[in-house]
């Protein structure tokens, strides 16, 4: 529904155009829209060839919007429709709590699609970028069945569990590759810029380096005459695999399957994908979706092409009268517990009770997983880091603890 005069902000918006004189003129305006600044102008006697909406300056630029604000912005909704909030007055309540300016903006926008006619719903399906299709559809049927609230409530409770397990991937995956790094850039230092120091002292002994040592001159000296070449290779090689995994579906699924077949790193995957699953079937299922579409949505957000794959062979079995439980043990990928749980859940009429309580325990499984693996990692980084240092120093310092030798 188009927007009235009455209900568009006013903005500050840049002119061009030509005087009654035919002179050329230009300046800024305040108006509701183009339209009516072309014709404030007109007014004025001024001919407008150019008219664009200046641009807020922001020092830091704008902030990107997470997934963490999404959910953080689902949550305060959900407390204000518990509370009795009219909708509207929902917006603009948690639009001044906002700490991200970009989020507040998108919630402004989507109060005043409100306020214009449109539903909830179709004031976030603006916004595709933000709210995916499981999102949205789940609140037009909160909105539809009439108890908005509660599903916002489910929605917020959702994307909390799902940041949450994220959080706890991100948490085993980032403090290994952060030391990994730090460990070369130490170990580069040293190769390019201390072992040449050693190396032209060396060459004032007058007698035969030992092994170690030559071993270690040589790395030095390769490194510096390629060290560019190594660089950019290096950069590329990163860069190459993340554009890989955004441009190719396959090299994405071949790096999916390696995933699960890692050790401790698979498991961790497995579990994971398991809790999304049972987590967004047990949320959408509750909501009232039928279980065809809502194995659609669970496909998606597995994450997984192996899941994937299991859970649309699921989708086709159960569509053709298959019981869910049967239908994900004929996959053989999902975990005994599961399965048994999906059974429970499937005979007593509490399917997405049951389905709640798999995701619960399968987070809850990463979340042990996670700390167990940043426990066994640290002493064993450390290890690596005191070895790869230890021995560089020691390997500069064997040819001076042996001079006395050839003295």
């Amino acid at each position: 529904m188009a927007k009235t005069a009455a209900q568009q902000k006013t903005a500050t918006f840049l002119y061009e155009g030509l005087d009654r004189k035919g002179s050329k003129v230009k300046g800024e305006i305040s108006g509701k829209g183009p339209a009516l600044v072309r014709a404030e102008l007109r007014r004025q006697g001024i001919q407008a060839r150019k008219v664009i909406k200046k641009r807020e300056l922001s020092l830091g630029g704008k902030k990107k919007i997470k997934p963490a604000d999404i959910a953080l912005f689902t949550r305060q909704m959900a407390t204000m429709m518990k509370a009795g909030v009219p909708l509207v007055q929902s917006f603009d309540i948690v639009a001044d709590g906002l700490d991200n300016p970009s989020m507040k903006d998108v919630v402004l926008k989507i109060k005043t699609e409100v306020e214009g006619g449109n539903n909830f719903a179709g004031a976030l399906r603006q916004h595709p970028m933000l709210f995916d299709d499981l999102y949205c559809s789940l609140i037009e049927s909160g909105e539809a069945s009439g108890s908005l609230e509660t599903m916002l409530d489910r929605v917020a409770l959702y994307k909390e569990k799902s940041e949450a397990l994220k959080s706890k991937i991100r948490k085993a995956v980032k403090y290994p590759i952060a030391v990994i790094c730090i460990a070369v850039i130490v170990t580069g230092i040293l190769l390019v810029k201390v072992v040449p120091t050693f190396q032209e002292l060396f060459e004032g002994f007058g007698a035969e380096l030992p092994a170690f040592t030559q071993f270690v001159i040589g790395l030095s000296e390769g490194l510096q005459a390629h060290f560019l070449p190594i660089l950019l290779g290096g950069g590329a090689l990163i860069a190459g695999f993340i554009q890989g995994r955004k441009r190719s579906q396959a090299f994405k699924d071949a790096v999916d399957r390696l995933l699960l077949r890692l050790p401790i790193i698979g498991d961790i995957t497995h579990k994971a994908t398991v809790a999304r699953f049972a987590r967004t079937l047990s949320t959408t299922f509750a909501a009232g979706v039928p279980l065809i579409d809502a194995l659609d949505a669970c496909a998606g957000a597995t994450g997984n092409v192996v899941y994937r794959k299991a859970v649309l062979q699921v989708k086709e079995d159960v569509a053709t009268g298959q019981q869910l439980q049967f239908a994900m043990r004929s996959t053989g990928v999902f975990p005994p517990m599961a399965l048994q749980m999906t059974a429970i859940g499937e005979e007593s009429g509490a399917l997405d009770g049951m389905l709640g309580k798999v995701a619960t325990y399968y987070e809850d499984e990463v979340d042990n997983l996670v700390d167990g693996l940043t426990s066994m990692l640290e002493p064993l980084i450390m290890s690596v880091l005191g070895v790869l240092i230890g021995g560089l120093i020691i390997a500069m310092y064997l040819p001076i603890f042996q001079l006395g030798q050839v003295v």
